[in-house]
């Protein structure tokens, strides 16, 4: 495209986001049609990314990572939600659902036996926060965990849990409820191991989108793992998992901005090429005023998690900037997806062109992570205004 749009990044940035566009468009491209239609992750696409460093780069040099940061993660997992977003939440729930919460509040023990595998991307590993009554509202979970003897007992169920049953998870880290006699419950996370007894993985949803997204149902009964298997501290999981939940929003804000820009790199292309009534497609002002709506979203939903990562990187608060982020880039997405849609007519209802798969896809990007209106609430209680007690 003759506008740069990604002057918002560093110039190591630019590199790799280079580097990651390369090699979605020669590998992952070409396989995401069959992948979308098989219903199925391709792990050896997954197990390139791992050779990349792409599921270690926001860790340190010292633990087998990339020695960079969010931000890095995040120009990674929009330069391959162009063309494939299953594979893109593939690595952004790999990292920041999976290893990031391990590397965080794991102990000794836990980062030896896991984190070296989850770094490099021979393993995956799944958050377990989901229930029928219970997301971004974690006080409602239902899940229990007793302590009997020097083991967790563990029963409940969770849903819509990514990366959680593939051939190769290693274990779900399952949010529970460990103590009721206090005010609110006191929810801790506990590692559960895959191939633990009583812990069953349900089939594979069958999803409108992300259809290449390794996403199940989970059971829980009378699951019995190691007192040892606490990640972070007892009655801290709902803390820890809100500093978890503000991070993805600002990955999945990347992940849309790359399916923002997917769909308008398409839909120029596609203008170009498409004859109608004699003239090119893009001739058309109509034509040519939708497409610089679609490059503004774009670099507007940009601009939006760039400065959200790097208020997270430096320390800073941002969990408002990581909300506005995610509700930009979100309906960024989704108007794109429309967009493009329209202006490949009849082509853009194929599931075999790109644009039709994002139209599918990107509404996930509305709701996982915390809704739209999860975002709105977040940013209405920074404006001083009366808020309700959801958890945000």
């Amino acid at each position: 495209m003759s506008i740069d749009s990604q002057q918002a990044f560093t110039d190591d940035e630019r590199e790799l986001a280079g580097m990651v566009r390369e090699f979605a468009d020669e590998v992952i491209a070409p396989r995401s049609y069959e992948a979308d239609r098989a219903h199925e992750l391709p792990l050896d696409i997954v197990a390139q990314m791992g050779e990349l460093g792409l599921f270690g780069l926001p860790f340190p040099e010292e633990v087998g990572g990339q020695g960079g940061d969010y931000a890095a993660l995040c120009v990674a997992i929009e330069a391959i939600a162009r063309v494939d977003q299953s594979l893109a939440i593939t690595l952004e729930a790999g990292v920041g659902l999976g290893a990031m919460p391990l590397y965080r509040f794991g102990s000794d023990a836990q980062k030896a036996e896991y984190l070296p595998d989850l770094v490099s991307g021979r393993a995956l590993a799944g958050f377990g926060l989901t229930e029928a009554e219970a997301g971004s509202d974690a006080g409602a979970t239902r899940t229990t965990a007793r302590l009997d003897g020097d083991e967790w007992v563990i029963d409940g169920s969770k849903q819509f849990i990514t990366n959680s049953g593939t051939a190769i998870t290693s274990y779900v880290a399952v949010t529970a409820v460990t103590d009721r006699s206090g005010d609110r419950p006191e929810i801790s996370t506990i590692i559960v191991p895959r191939d633990t007894a009583g812990f069953t993985v349900g089939p594979a949803y069958d999803k409108v989108g992300w259809n290449a997204s390794d996403t199940h149902p989970l059971t829980f009964d009378a699951v019995r793992v190691p007192a040892a298997n606490l990640l972070g501290e007892r009655g801290q999981g709902f803390k820890n998992f809100l500093r978890t939940l503000d991070e993805g929003r600002v990955a999945i804000a990347a992940l849309a901005t790359g399916a923002a820009e997917g769909c308008l790199e398409a839909a120029v292309d596609y203008a170009r090429s498409r004859t109608v009534f004699g003239e090119r497609l893009s001739t058309k002002q109509n034509v040519q005023f939708t497409l610089a709506r679609m490059h503004a979203r774009v670099h507007t939903a940009r601009l939006a998690w760039v400065h959200a990562a790097r208020l997270c990187d430096a320390g800073k608060p941002f969990a408002v900037d990581a909300a506005v982020a995610k509700m930009t880039a979100s309906d960024a997405a989704m108007a794109n997806a429309r967009d493009a849609t329209q202006i490949f007519g009849g082509n853009g209802f194929m599931n075999e062109y790109p644009v039709a798969r994002h139209y599918r896809d990107s509404k996930i990007l509305e709701i996982g992570e915390g809704t739209t209106e999860v975002q709105l609430l977040v940013i209405s209680r920074a404006l001083g205004l009366a808020g309700s007690t959801v958890a945000a």
